[in-house]
C-alpha cells in the first residue's frame, strides 16, 4: 500500500465564510490594505477569528483608527447533532456597538451566527455568508469589498406604496422586517 493511501487527509471541501465589507469612505482610504481580498485563507477551527484595528492581536485588521483594537471574534463550533461547522459572533469592543441582523450585542456578548448575517459596527456593514463544507478541523474565509451597502442588497421587499387620489400623497403599507426591527441605540 502506498503512503498517500494510508495518510489521513483533511476533507476537500472546507466550510467557507464569505465576508463582504462596505464603508461609505472606502474609496478615499486604504481601509482594507491589510486584508487578503479575493483569496481564500484557511483558518483553524479551534482558534477564534478576530477582526479589529490591531494587526498583532487580530487575525485580520482594518486600517481605521475608529475601529476598536479588537472589534469582534468569530468562534467555530460543532454539535453532536450536525456535521456542519457553525459559528458564534462575539463583540470584543468595550466602546463600539455591534449589531447582528436586528440584535445588538454588548461587550463580550455573543450569539449564534445565522447562515447569512448583516453585521454593523461604526460605519461598517459586513455581510457574512456561511457555505457548508465537510472539514471538521478548519474552515476558509474570503474577503470582498462591496460598492453598495449590503443592507440595500439584503432588503428583499420594497415598501408597497398606494396612491391616494384625493390628496395625491402616498401611504406606506409595509416595511421590510429589517427596517422595522433595527435596534435603537441608547444615548
Amino acid at each position: 500500500m502506498n503512503v498517500s493511501q494510508t495518510m489521513e487527509t483533511e476533507e476537500e471541501f472546507l466550510t467557507c465564510l464569505y465576508i463582504k465589507l462596505y464603508h461609505p469612505l472606502q474609496s478615499c482610504k486604504g481601509l482594507y490594505g491589510l486584508l487578503p481580498l479575493g483569496t481564500k485563507i484557511k483558518h483553524s477551527g479551534d482558534d477564534p477569528l478576530r477582526l479589529g484595528r490591531d494587526a498583532q492581536a487580530c487575525t485580520f485588521a482594518l486600517v481605521d483608527v475608529r475601529v476598536s483594537r479588537k472589534q469582534l471574534a468569530l468562534h467555530a463550533y460543532r454539535t453532536p447533532q450536525s456535521p456542519d461547522m457553525l459559528f458564534t459572533i462575539q463583540n470584543l469592543s468595550q466602546k463600539g456597538r455591534l449589531a447582528v441582523n436586528s440584535s445588538a450585542l454588548g461587550y463580550l456578548e455573543r450569539m449564534d451566527l445565522p447562515d447569512k448575517a448583516l453585521i454593523r459596527f461604526g460605519e461598517y456593514e459586513m455581510l457574512i455568508i456561511r457555505e457548508s463544507g465537510e472539514a471538521k478541523g478548519s474552515f476558509e474565509v474570503e474577503f470582498e469589498v462591496l460598492t453598495v451597502p449590503p443592507s440595500r442588497e439584503t432588503c428583499t421587499s420594497v415598501p408597497s406604496m398606494t396612491p391616494v387620489m384625493e390628496t395625491g400623497s402616498r401611504v406606506i403599507n409595509s416595511f421590510p422586517g429589517e427596517l422595522k426591527s433595527w435596534p435603537t441605540w441608547p444615548s
